[in-house]
């Protein structure tokens, strides 16, 4: 069985070219190397000329971070079969990883740590998606870990502080800058202003000691309520 595959590389540091050509060479003889582009005006006549099976694809080309993702995007929806390995030096960039993997990339590899291995090329090869080396994944556990805790935490929260989800309304909405006239018209708050204001007071006596609950205005309750992840500074959205 001929399990012989095709490959252009899209790459424009000629140093870095050379060694990910070795890697080909020494530990992925299966792969034949077709041709190979330092910029994208120089990658579609040889998809043209020869459709690779394969497209090893740098996102950082001539100064730019974004090209790459624009060269996934075009790739996947002119040349659906192509399949798209994202190898780049963009280590801190996750948006950009982000991004790419929306424009339809089959996995991404940071050239650090194992750097290209024989297993992610296989791999996509094999037709799996999200193929990510060991760097990837690291970001992405930590990320998993980060977010669930996140929300166990703010779980704890609504049940140790006894929080409807008229009150997370109310809060939430608070900490975008409505006022509590805004927020009496929101299709999602059932309540007048006069209901609106007893319920912050009552918010401010269950998230504040006794003793601490004079004087607390708005914002100094929208900042209580987001210490005790009751509500998420990051994932702040208004109802209609």
């Amino acid at each position: 069985m001929d399990n012989r595959f095709s490959v252009i590389i899209v790459e424009d540091a000629k140093l870095e070219l050379k060694g990910t050509e070795e890697i080909f060479r020494t530990d992925i003889p299966e792969a034949d190397i077709i041709g190979v582009a330092m910029c994208e005006d120089e990658l579609y006549p040889l998809m043209q000329k020869r459709l690779p099976d394969l497209l090893l694809l740098d996102l950082g080309l001539g100064g730019s971070t974004t090209v790459g993702v624009d060269i996934c995007a075009r790739v996947k929806r002119e040349y659906p079969t192509v399949r798209v390995l994202i190898f780049t030096g963009e280590v801190l960039n996750e948006k950009l990883w982000v991004d790419v993997l929306d424009a339809g990339a089959d996995g991404i590899v940071l050239k650090t740590g194992e750097l290209l291995t024989k297993y992610e090329i296989r791999s996509v090869m094999a037709g799996k998606r999200f193929v990510f080396n060991q760097p990837v994944l690291e970001v992405i556990t930590a990320r998993f870990r980060e977010g669930v805790m996140r929300e166990a935490a703010h779980r704890r929260s609504l049940i140790e502080y006894d929080i409807d989800r008229y009150d997370e309304c109310l809060l939430r909405h608070l900490a975008l800058g409505y006022t509590k006239e805004m927020i009496a018209n929101l299709r999602t708050m059932p309540f007048g202003v006069k209901s609106l204001e007893k319920r912050q007071a009552d918010l401010v006596s269950r998230l504040f000691p006794e003793g601490e609950q004079r004087g607390i205005n708005v914002t100094r309750l929208v900042v209580r309520a987001i210490e005790l992840r009751i509500i998420d500074a990051e994932n702040l959205e208004a109802d209609e």
